[in-house]
């Protein structure tokens, strides 16, 4: 597991959202929203793909659970309301680049708050993110994003 710090700019999103249970519909929404960017030429080497949970599955109750599927656009590209438009409202975030395997993503949270600790901050007030590029996608890997404050 690398880890790095980054700002993350904001970003102009197009999403799609899932509600219910964290888990393999997940995979589903972000599927169908990888399937529409293909069709719109979204999906190129340079694309940002956000997996966005809204909610903390310890105090949501899993059929409350919003999960967003994202992918960042550009200011001028036209969204039609199908997917969603949505911002995010960036910062300073830890970054966990891993395998995007249920075990190494499992592995990697077991050490974050750890590693958070130790490094002098503390986890933020804003949504966690799992992001990847096109060439992260190819090769299975990810990052997961988490926001951090001194």
């Amino acid at each position: 597991m690398c880890t790095e710090f980054e700002i993350i700019p904001n970003y102009r999103l197009a999403y799609m959202r899932q509600v219910g249970p964290y888990g393999p519909t997940n995979m589903k929404t972000m599927e169908k929203l990888k399937d529409w960017a293909k069709e719109k030429n979204l999906f190129i080497d340079s694309a940002i793909v956000l997996g966005i949970p809204q909610d903390n599955p310890e105090t949501t109750l899993p059929e409350r659970c919003r999960y967003d599927a994202c992918i960042v656009v550009t200011e001028d590209y036209p969204l039609d309301g199908s997917p969603n438009e949505g911002r995010f409202a960036g910062g300073e975030y830890i970054v966990y680049k891993v395998k995007h395997t249920p075990e190494a993503v499992k592995e990697a949270w077991s050490k974050i708050h750890t590693t958070i600790k130790n490094s002098g901050y503390q986890i933020d007030n804003k949504p966690i993110l799992e992001r990847y590029t096109v060439h992260m996608v190819n090769s299975g890997n990810c990052e997961l994003c988490i926001p951090v404050t001194r």
